[in-house]
């Protein structure tokens, strides 16, 4: 037997259901790091009979587990680990970059990239006079196949002109144009998903969700990017280092 399978108790002497004691056990286990992103999670049939269950209730564990985001479920290929994106607070990295170094491949589904005006909250965060307008970039962010957030980014034009450039980094496009971005101010705030976005990142209407708000400097300090992340809250883990002063 699977070591990991070995652990799970479940107890039939008690209300709450087994599918339910099978998903928050299997779910602890896989938040613990028992069990790695990309792993193939064991069959209905293998937890039924390792744990003496039926398959039904082996079944409806895997689809809380899958509603909750901590396993995706492919047709004739099996139950997989899905990949969880831990981001720390204190470097500034692209989400390409990030992904990347953690071992996951990163791609982008583009929604749209466009010239428009910007907003006047856009236009003051950015600095722009009211004549000036800005690259409009809005996509998916995927790992692995699996979507983790949906992106909104405004650059003003002087940054970004040809905002169609943009392949599966912006960062890169703005290093390669001599326009990097050095530093950012980044708020990190809990939303409930409205019916747009949650059918983008295909949650339910209302789900919690993290919303990550980017401002990003060039070099001389002045603001060239503002980015509105909407991103799950089972993929996601955001982590600070602290030190404490002798």
């Amino acid at each position: 037997m699977d070591p990991r399978l070995a652990r799970i108790q479940l107890d039939n002497g008690i209300a709450t259901p087994l599918y339910h004691q099978l998903a928050q056990q299997l779910g602890e286990s896989i938040e613990a790091g028992h069990w790695q992103a990309g792993e193939a999670l064991p069959s209905e049939r293998t937890l039924a009979e390792t744990l003496s269950i039926s398959r039904i209730t082996a079944r409806k564990a895997l689809e809380q587990l899958a509603q909750q985001g901590l396993i995706r479920r492919t047709h004739g290929s099996g139950t997989f680990i899905a990949p969880r994106f831990n981001e720390p607070l204190t470097r500034l990295s692209s989400f390409t970059e990030l992904l990347a170094q953690r071992g996951f491949t990163p791609s982008s589904r583009w929604l749209s990239r466009r010239i428009e005006w910007p907003t006047s909250e856009e236009a003051f965060r950015l600095g722009l006079r009211g004549d000036v307008q800005i690259a409009r970039l809005k996509r998916l962010r995927l790992a692995d196949d699996v979507v983790m957030a949906v992106e909104e980014t405004c650059l003003p034009v002087s940054i970004l002109p040809e905002p169609e450039t943009v392949g599966s980094s912006l960062y890169k496009t703005l290093d390669d144009l001599g326009r990097p971005i050095m530093r950012a101010l980044q708020h990190i705030t809990a939303v409930n998903a409205d019916a747009e976005t949650a059918a983008l990142v295909s949650v339910p209407t209302g789900q919690a969700l993290l919303e990550v708000t980017r401002l990003g400097y060039l070099a001389d300090g002045s603001p060239a990017e503002l980015s509105v992340s909407y991103c799950r809250t089972h993929y996601y883990d955001f982590m600070v280092e602290l030190h404490r002063r002798r």
